[in-house]
Formats: structure tokens, C-alpha cells, sequence
């Protein structure tokens, strides 16, 4: 039986990287289609399966606290479906040992959450934004949004008393050429836009199709553009981070399936139905559910956090190795 103290350790997996972030996708579904994640019929036969409910939400958080987790991001699908999803945010907030709580979300649903998730005290938003062209985002999206997604965006910025971040997938001969559009944003604005590789999981693997644009090409592109560029201290999950001089914002460039950043890793991921994802190339998982449903106590959820940390693979190579996913939304980004 272990003691209290080894009951409370923090969270570290066999590499020594200590796990202080928990990205919780709360729902599966999602109202647009973008091209490089899902099919129109994607998630069909995720309708009957069950998702956490806020109390299930609240005790992995707790349970995800008392073994030194320090941040929580709900991702999900689209998290604002969730018409919870302030409440969820303020539970997070109240939980003892939780330092921050953010959000990703494409914008659609913004103005009917904004004032609730501030007021719950959220962190940090980040937006999910490929496009500055209404014709390019009803292509990539499938849905006829951008209007409605840009005037929240710009009350977004006008409101937010936290941090927020545009994360923009780049992909060659779609928007490879608005790199400089979406930089003028961060001169009068304080965001931080972030360009990102594909992930190589989409129901239509168009990741293969020519249109991967890695982040040595989107640098180039970046560095020609504003020869003025200067370099910074970027988080571990940013290849590089640049500011502008007389810009209020900053660029990153971010990698996904060049993964330079394995080594440093220190997030676990819950997907929306309950199971423990150690690493984004993990199809597996551990199942929650069981104990979630049976009213486990904290000391078993957290003994099948240990157990997941324990398996954690060195990098995405070595957990990829003959297993296939085929789509971000299953597991919340």
C-alpha cells in the first residue's frame, strides 16, 4: 500500500518529465467540418457514447491536482457546445493546486459564453483561425462562419482580460500566402498569432496530399516577410517565437509532426469519453469510465494517472509505431 507521501507525488513519467498539464476534451462534437480533421460523417457513431458529465470533469481534476497537475485546457471537439462549459471553467478554478485554466475553441459560439467564462475566471483563450478570406474559410471549414467567427474574434480582443492566442494550421496552396495578413494583427492587437504544422491524423490524410507545409518553409516565409523580425524565448512547444518592433503581439511557429519537442513533454490528455491518452500517437488509452462509474475514491483515479504516466513514450515515433488515428477531434488536439 503506498503512504500518503507517495500517494501525493507528483506525476513523472519513467523519462523523468515531470506532468503538470491536462488537456480535457469535454465533448466530441464539433460544428464545423474543416477539411484536414474531419469528414462530414465523422463523428456519427460518437452520438450514443456517453461524455463526462461536470461531476466526472471535477473529480479527474481533482484527482489530477492532488498529483501536481498545475494547468487544465478544455479542448474538444468544439468545448463551447457545451452548455456547461463556464461552469466547468469555475470548478476548475476552485480546485486547490490548479495555477490555470484556458480554453481552445474556433470562435463560432463566443459571444454566447464570453462574459460567463470571463466572470468564471478563465485564463487564457486560444482561437482556432486558418483564414483572414470569407471564401477560404467557408472551403477549409465547410461552414458559413466567418463573419460571425471574426466579429467575435474582435470582441474577443476588446474584452479578454487574459492572454489569447490565434492558432493558424498553414497548408501549402491553401494559405501558405496570408503569413503577412495574419501577422499585421499583432501590431495594434496584444495576441500572440501562432502558425502550425498539419498533424498527420485527418480523416482524409490530406497531410500527404502536398499541402504539409513544415515549419522550416513557414520560418522562411516569415523571416523574407519582415526582415525586422527578432527571435525570443519561445515555450517548450514553440519551435521559435518572434516579436515585431512596434507590434503589441508576437508570432510562434509551432510543430506537430516534426515533434521537436518529445523530449520536453508534459501534458497527458483525457479524451471526452473518458480515456487516458499519455501521447497524441497513443490510440489506446486507459479507461476512466469504469471507475468514474463505480464512484472510485481519488486514490484509484490517481493510481491509473501513475499507470498511464508510466507509459509514456519517449516520443511520438516510438508510440506510432502501427497504430493509426483519424482525427484530432477524438482526443481534443
Amino acid at each position: 500500500m503506498n503512504s500518503p507521501k507517495q500517494k501525493n507525488a507528483p506525476l513523472v513519467d519513467q523519462f523523468q518529465r515531470h506532468i503538470e498539464y491536462a488537456r480535457i476534451a469535454v465533448t466530441a462534437h464539433c460544428n464545423l467540418r474543416c477539411t484536414y480533421c474531419m469528414r462530414e460523417e465523422h463523428e456519427y457513431h460518437t452520438i450514443a457514447d456517453p461524455e463526462l458529465s461536470s461531476r466526472e470533469v471535477g473529480k479527474i481534476i481533482v484527482a489530477l491536482a492532488s498529483i501536481g497537475i498545475k494547468k487544465i485546457r478544455f479542448t474538444g471537439g468544439e468545448p463551447l457546445l457545451r452548455k456547461d462549459i463556464s461552469v466547468l471553467v469555475r470548478q476548475a478554478k476552485s480546485i486547490a493546486g490548479i495555477k490555470t485554466v484556458s480554453l481552445t475553441t474556433n470562435g463560432i459560439l463566443l459571444d454566447r459564453h464570453l462574459d460567463e467564462l470571463i466572470d468564471a475566471g478563465l485564463d487564457a483563450i486560444n482561437l482556432s483561425l486558418d483564414t483572414l478570406d470569407r471564401e477560404r474559410y467557408l472551403a477549409i471549414t465547410r461552414r458559413n462562419e466567418f463573419d460571425r467567427v471574426m466579429s467575435n474574434l474582435e470582441t474577443l480582443l476588446a474584452k479578454a482580460t487574459f492572454p489569447v492566442k490565434l492558432n493558424v494550421v498553414m497548408m501549402r496552396g491553401v494559405n501558405g500566402d496570408e503569413i503577412k495578413d495574419f501577422i499585421e494583427l499583432t501590431r495594434t492587437h496584444s495576441l500572440t498569432v501562432r502558425f502550425m504544422e498539419l498533424q498527420p491524423f485527418d480523416d482524409n490524410q490530406i497531410w500527404k496530399t502536398g499541402k504539409f507545409m513544415g515549419i522550416d518553409k513557414i520560418t522562411e516565409q516569415l523571416r523574407s516577410l519582415n526582415p525586422g523580425v527578432q527571435k525570443k524565448q519561445g515555450k517548450s512547444t514553440e519551435y521559435f517565437s518572434f516579436s515585431l518592433p512596434g507590434h503589441q503581439g508576437s508570432i510562434a511557429v509551432i510543430p506537430a509532426y516534426t515533434r521537436n519537442f518529445c523530449s520536453s513533454c508534459n501534458r497527458i490528455r483525457i479524451t471526452s469519453h473518458g480515456k487516458i491518452i499519455s501521447c497524441l500517437y497513443d490510440k489506446e488509452g486507459l479507461d476512466l469510465m469504469p471507475l468514474l462509474r463505480n464512484n472510485a475514491d481519488n486514490n484509484m483515479l490517481t493510481e491509473l494517472f501513475r499507470h498511464a504516466a508510466a507509459h509514456k513514450p519517449a516520443d511520438g515515433k516510438s508510440a506510432a509505431e502501427g497504430q493509426t488515428r483519424t482525427s484530432m477531434s477524438e482526443i481534443g488536439g
